[in-house]
């Protein structure tokens, strides 16, 4: 297949590339600034014009948009504006310049967030029935601005009439990996240093997904003419940040971990500069589209999955190249 990543220089789309490209696909990365790499084509891109790039979509099979600034920051004025901007007008961009191909890609996946639904407890998340404004209303202001960009971004998408084109979005939930300055390596961190206690009172849930179910379901989705519309990307488990974090720590084969009360989460956040939003907010995702279709998960339960990131993680540290 040829396939395209516009911003696919992130960890998710080096994640997507590299299996693309060991299983002998012909593999594009769009980047503003992208540095040169080996084993696949890189070509800048600025989606607020629609440039050179938009001839690496002619004749694709496949278009993986993933652009979007990182939420790692404070919810400012201006973060906000950039942050709605940069995945609303990609996603625009990518869509104009579907329009225009001759030979347009088969199919158009677009990265979205599984924040999407409510902070909820009661029930998981579903793409049928879930909930887009559920049921607790005592939330800061700015996880609604959260669930407003991902409404948004799902919108620019759907308004690009492309009929030669089958659109899916992808509602992604949090990527597992061992690599460099993954989230798993962020959350292991705080396990080897004794801090990986649960967050607040523990019980908001956290829904994940390991990276090679990740990319066998984006497999399992280009190979399904009948999938259209939003895709839970999330493991068919999820689990409480107490038990996350409890399930972490003695796959590790630590104990304790300090838990963290919420002033304390809050103080951390201004201080590198975040919102407590990403570790505070339930998500209670379940992947509904793949299940129901017959997708197998690899690693179904966070159990099985942190087994395998923990024994990774420390096979790349061992490693002479890795060090």
């Amino acid at each position: 297949m040829k396939i395209v990543l516009p911003g696919g220089t992130g960890q998710i789309g080096t994640l997507l590339a590299g299996a693309f490209v060991r299983d002998g696909h012909e593999v594009t990365v769009l980047g503003r600034r992208p540095q040169p790499n080996p084993s696949w084509r890189t070509v800048a891109w600025d989606p607020a014009s629609l440039g050179g790039w938009t001839a690496e979509l002619e004749g694709a099979d496949a278009v993986i948009n993933l652009a979007g600034r990182s939420v790692n920051c404070r919810y400012t004025p201006e973060n906000r504006r950039l942050i709605k901007e940069s995945r609303v007008d990609s996603t625009r961009a990518v869509g104009e310049a579907i329009r225009r191909c001759s030979r347009p890609p088969h199919i158009w996946l677009q990265a979205g967030s599984a924040t999407i639904y409510a902070h909820r407890y009661d029930a998981p998340n579903d793409e049928a029935a879930g909930l887009m404004d559920g049921p607790e209303t005592r939330v800061p202001e700015t996880w609604r601005f959260s669930t407003d960009v991902a409404v948004s971004w799902e919108r620019a998408m759907a308004e690009a009439t492309l009929p030669g084109t089958r659109k899916v979005v992808l509602r992604i939930s949090i990527v597992l990996n061992p690599d460099r300055g993954s989230a798993f390596e962020e959350l292991l961190r705080l396990v080897r240093f004794g801090l990986g206690g649960r967050a607040g009172d523990g019980r908001q849930y956290v829904s994940w997904i390991h990276d090679a179910d990740l990319v066998r379901a984006v497999y399992w989705i280009l190979a399904r003419d009948s999938i259209q519309g939003p895709v839970n990307l999330a493991a068919p488990n999820p689990v409480t940040n107490d038990e996350f974090m409890r399930t972490l720590r003695e796959e590790w084969g630590i104990r304790f971990g300090l838990p963290a009360p919420v002033w304390l989460l809050e103080v951390g956040a201004r201080v590198i500069r975040t919102e407590t939003e990403l570790i505070l907010k339930s998500r209670r995702v379940v992947p509904g589209v793949l299940t129901q279709g017959g997708f197998t998960f690899e690693y179904p339960t966070w159990r099985k999955a942190a087994g395998d990131l923990c024994r990774r993680w420390r096979a790349k540290r061992q490693s002479p190249n890795e060090r």
